[in-house]
C-alpha cells in the first residue's frame, strides 16, 4: 500500500505539478513592485521586447480601454444581436415543436441542416468581410447547433429509425470535427478553435466507447489532454480557453483517477492521495504566478478532500491527535503562503477536530475547555511577540 501511495503521489505530482516546475525554474511568485520588475525585465530579454515595443503596447492598451460612447454602443448592439438570433432559434424551435409530425422527410432536413448550412454560409461571409463582426459568435453556436441536429435528422430519414446511434454518433461528430478543423484553419478565430475542440472530443468519446474501453480510462486520457491542450495554447492568442482548459482538465483526471483507484477498495486514501495532488497543483499555479482563480479552487477542493480523509483515517485510532498536529502545520503552511482559501479550510477543520474531540473525550469536563482557553490565549500571546521581532528585526 505504502508502494502504491508514493507512486500515486509521484505521479499525480507529475501530472499536476508541472506549473511547479516552471515557477522553480525562474518564474518566482510576484509580490511587490520590484518583483515585477525584474519578471518584466527577464520577458523582455526572453522575446527580445524593446522600449519601443513596450510603449507602443501600452499606449494601445490605454486606448483600448478607455471609455467611450461607440463602445457603450456596441455593448447594446452585441445584446439586440443575441436577442436577436435567440428569438429566431425559439421561433424556428416552437415552428417545428407545433408541425413535426405533418412535415415531411425533406422539409424536416430543410428546417434543421438546411437552417444550419445557411448560417455557415452568411458566417463565411461575415469571416470574410468582417472580422470583427459581433455577428462571429452566435452565428457559430447556432449553426453548429443546428447542424448537428440536422445531421441526426438526415440519417434517420434515411436509414429509417436509427438503430446504431454509436456509427450515426461517430458520423456526425467526424464531420463537424473537419468542418470545424477546415474553419479554423483559414480563419484562426477562438470561437472556432473552442468548436472544434468540443466536437473532436466528442468523435474520440464515442471512438473509445465503441472499443470498449472502460469510461474510467477515458475520463484519464482526456484529463491529461486537456492538460496538455492548456499548455499548448499559451503560445497561440487563444489564451482566453487556458482556464476553461485546466478546469475541465482537473475535473476529468481527478474523476478518472477516484474511479480507477476506488477499486482497491481504500475510499479514503484515494481522497487523500488526490487532495495532495490537487494543493501541489495550486501551489504551482501560485509560484507561477497565473490563473489565480483556478489556484483558488485548487486549494479549496484539494484540503477539502485531505482534511476530511485524513480525519476518516485516523479516527478512534491511537493517531487521532496526529489530524490537530497537521492541521497546525498546515497554519503555518497558510501563512507562507498567503491563501485565504486555504486558510479558511484549515481553520474549519481545526475547529471542527477540536469541537470533536472535546465532544468524544472530555464532554463532562471543565477543565478541557479552560485548558483549551488558555492555550488561545498563549497562542495570541506568542503571536503578538512574533510580530514585534519581525519588526525589530527588519528594522
Amino acid at each position: 500500500m505504502i508502494a502504491i501511495i508514493v507512486i500515486l503521489l509521484l505521479l499525480g505530482g507529475g501530472i499536476w505539478g508541472w506549473p511547479l516546475v516552471a515557477g522553480m525554474l525562474g518564474l518566482a511568485s510576484i509580490t511587490d513592485k520590484p518583483s515585477a520588475l525584474k519578471n518584466i525585465t527577464q520577458l523582455m530579454h526572453t522575446y527580445n521586447i524593446t522600449v519601443v515595443d513596450v510603449e507602443n503596447a501600452y499606449q494601445a492598451a490605454a486606448i483600448e480601454v478607455t471609455p467611450t460612447a461607440q463602445s457603450k454602443g456596441n455593448i447594446a448592439k452585441t445584446l439586440f444581436i443575441y436577442l436577436g438570433i435567440i428569438f429566431i432559434i425559439a421561433g424556428i424551435g416552437n415552428y417545428i415543436s407545433e408541425f413535426w409530425d405533418s412535415m415531411s422527410a425533406a422539409m424536416r432536413v430543410l428546417l434543421t441542416l438546411g437552417m444550419g448550412c445557411a448560417l455557415l454560409v452568411v458566417l463565411l461571409f461575415i469571416l470574410h468581410k468582417n472580422k470583427t463582426s459581433n455577428y462571429i459568435l452566435p452565428l457559430t453556436i447556432a449553426g453548429m447547433f443546428m447542424m448537428t441536429v440536422g445531421w441526426f435528422i438526415l440519417l434517420d430519414e434515411i436509414f429509417g429509425t436509427i438503430t446504431n446511434w454509436p456509427f450515426s454518433e461517430l458520423f456526425v461528430y467526424g464531420m463537424m470535427s473537419l468542418l470545424q478543423i477546415a474553419l479554423f484553419n483559414k480563419y484562426r478565430r477562438t470561437i472556432l478553435a473552442f468548436t472544434a475542440l468540443i466536437f473532436i472530443y466528442a468523435f474520440i468519446y464515442v471512438g473509445f466507447d465503441m472499443l470498449g474501453i472502460s469510461i474510467t480510462y477515458i475520463i484519464i486520457i482526456f484529463g491529461i489532454s486537456l492538460i496538455l491542450v492548456s499548455t499548448a495554447l499559451e503560445k497561440t492568442p487563444h489564451r482566453v480557453l487556458i482556464e476553461p482548459a485546466l478546469l475541465l482538465g482537473i475535473i476529468a483526471l481527478n474523476s478518472g483517477l477516484f474511479n480507477f483507484l476506488i477499486l482497491f477498495d481504500a475510499a479514503n486514501w484515494v481522497s487523500f492521495i488526490i487532495g495532495i495532488c490537487l494543493m501541489v497543483s495550486a501551489y504551482g499555479l501560485q509560484k507561477s504566478n497565473r490563473y489565480s482563480r483556478l489556484t483558488g479552487l485548487c486549494y479549496l477542493a484539494g484540503s477539502i478532500m485531505v482534511y476530511s480523509s485524513l480525519f476518516d483515517l485516523v479516527q478512534k485510532t491511537s493517531l487521532e491527535l496526529l489530524y490537530l498536529g497537521v492541521t497546525s502545520l498546515m497554519l503555518y503552511i497558510c501563512v507562507l503562503l498567503k491563501s485565504r482559501v486555504l486558510l479558511l479550510t484549515t481553520v474549519i477543520a481545526m475547529l471542527a477536530f477540536i469541537s470533536y474531540y472535546s465532544t468524544e473525550y472530555f464532554s463532562d469536563s471543565l477543565g478541557w475547555p479552560v485548558t483549551l482557553i488558555i492555550m488561545g490565549f498563549a497562542f495570541l500571546g506568542i503571536g503578538t511577540i512574533a510580530i514585534k521581532v519581525k519588526h525589530r528585526l527588519y528594522r
